[in-house]
């Protein structure tokens, strides 16, 4: 298996695995992609059911990353996926679950890792994967990442105590929520730095790109990335598409729709991967907060970037994200794998015009026919509606994000007459958006032992400015 480059239109012979992990973000300033995605049959998926049934959520990681990594031993990738997703770690070896919230929508828990939150079903096979390659290269490596709220605490969980790491993390300053602010501000540990960045996520990521596009500062400093620039983010999210199909399915063609929470289309892309492969998903529904541009995107055709004075602060603030890293991916399958096509898209207009429309093509004239998707949009207000009918109804309680998805799920089916069960994606437990909670059902949610007083802990973050030259002088100089 080799990856190519969303802007690299030569043709030329692609990267392995095991390179493209260390790299992050590729030389061109585009997004690796396997060459081509393997396919799946009848027979894997059966044979995929009893792995899971009979050994567990890692034995069938190890299963489905054996089809995107060759370059790691059989055995190796085992063990890896072993220590990623153990027992105590995600409190039980089934590591995901499945809830029915009636009406033909089910919930898929993602939630169960340390930082309860779904970023941990990647990060901490992430984290192992980097030990593994910098240890065989004896290399170091300098990560950079931006989060929106739950990437950052993930990676500085996965990648702690890590010699070979060392962990720069963006985020957007006072856009998050109390407690995802303390989840990271509250770790102590000279390798993570936390960075609070004078703007909005879109501009943390912005950062990085910049950074990263120094191919100079990036090689002498070893910098590479846990966001879903990097690949094998992207690929470890595509398990757990498979793991929840097979929980909510009894035979192998049976096809089922889910429902995905997003703003930077990382979770969902996995989903559009798992499809490609040919996992049997009929429809991907999007859902966005008041931070539309995906589902604009899918609703027109027009892809409008929005600037920081019109990226909304939102209950869901996860979601506040007005530029899609993840969707250059996207439009790389859907223009038929056109390199040059993208780069026009995405290197060349975007700093001009900061939009590109194919409303008029007939790629986008067949884009649900081929791909699947369909975008709704949430508010606040329907998210206090959706905290609280989902609560009346199962006596489950979602958080913001996953109520943007459900709620939106819900709508859809309705108008659109979905017969086929959904599954809505977990964010993250309830307990990091307390105000939100409470604002829609009068009580908060208990909160585990582990996070009591995590507001109160010491506060270890950067104050930076919107300035890759600044950034560029910290990392050089800490």
């Amino acid at each position: 298996m080799r990856y190519v480059s969303t802007r690299d239109a030569s043709g030329g012979p692609g990267l392995p695995f095991c390179d493209i992990l260390l790299a992050g973000l590729a030389p061109d300033g585009g997004l690796y992609l396997p060459e081509t995605y393997p396919q799946l049959d009848a027979a894997t998926l059966a044979a995929w059911r009893r792995v899971l049934t009979e050994q567990g959520y890692a034995a069938l990681a190890a299963e489905v990353l054996a089809l995107y990594i060759d370059d790691i031993d059989r055995d190796d990738l085992d063990a890896l996926c072993a220590r990623a997703y153990a027992a105590d770690t995600f409190g039980s070896d089934a590591v995901v679950g499945l809830t029915d919230l009636g009406g033909g929508v089910h919930l898929g828990h993602l939630s169960n890792g340390p930082t309860a939150a779904f970023k941990d079903m990647a990060m901490q096979l992430l984290g192992e994967l980097f030990e593994y390659e910098l240890e065989r290269r004896d290399e170091t490596l300098t990560i950079l990442g931006a989060t929106s709220g739950d990437t950052g605490s993930a990676a500085e969980y996965a990648m702690q105590g890590k010699e070979r790491l060392k962990v720069f993390m963006l985020t957007p300053a006072g856009r998050m929520s109390p407690f995802q602010q303390a989840q990271m501000f509250s770790l102590d540990d000279p390798a993570v730095v936390n960075i609070a960045v004078d703007g909005v996520f879109d501009d943390c990521q912005d950062l990085v790109k910049a950074v990263n596009a120094d191919l100079t500062f990036k090689a002498e400093h070893r910098i590479g990335a846990v966001n879903s620039i990097n690949w094998a983010r992207l690929v470890a999210q595509v398990v757990y598409y498979v793991a929840l199909w097979l929980m909510a399915t009894t035979r192998d063609d049976q096809r089922v729709t889910f429902a995905v929470p997003s703003g930077n289309f990382g979770n969902i892309c996995a989903g559009h991967i798992a499809r490609a492969m040919g996992l049997p998903i009929d429809t991907l529904v999007l859902a966005t907060n008041e931070n539309n541009v995906l589902a604009e995107f899918f609703a027109t055709g027009v892809y409008r970037v929005r600037g920081r004075s019109e990226t909304h602060a939102t209950s869901s603030p996860s979601m506040d994200i007005s530029k899609a890293s993840n969707f250059e991916r996207f439009v790389f399958d859907l223009l038929g794998r056109d390199a040059a096509a993208v780069t026009e898209l995405f290197a060349h207009r975007l700093p001009l015009t900061a939009e590109f429309d194919l409303s008029g093509t007939e790629a986008f004239a067949t884009l649900a026919d081929r791909f699947g998707f369909v975008a709704g949009t949430s508010s606040h207000a329907d998210r206090l509606a959706t905290i609280a009918a989902e609560h009346a109804r199962s006596g489950v309680v979602i958080d913001p994000h996953t109520a943007d998805a459900v709620g939106v799920a819900r709508a859809l089916a309705s108008a659109r007459g979905l017969t086929e069960p959904i599954i809505a994606l977990e964010t993250a437990l309830p307990v990091k958006f307390s105000a939100t909670i409470v604002e829609a059902l009068g009580t908060d949610v208990p909160r585990p032992e582990r996070f009591a007083g995590i507001e109160d802990l010491p506060r270890h973050v950067i104050d930076l400015p919107n300035d890759a030259p600044a950034l560029k002088a910290l990392i050089a100089g800490t």
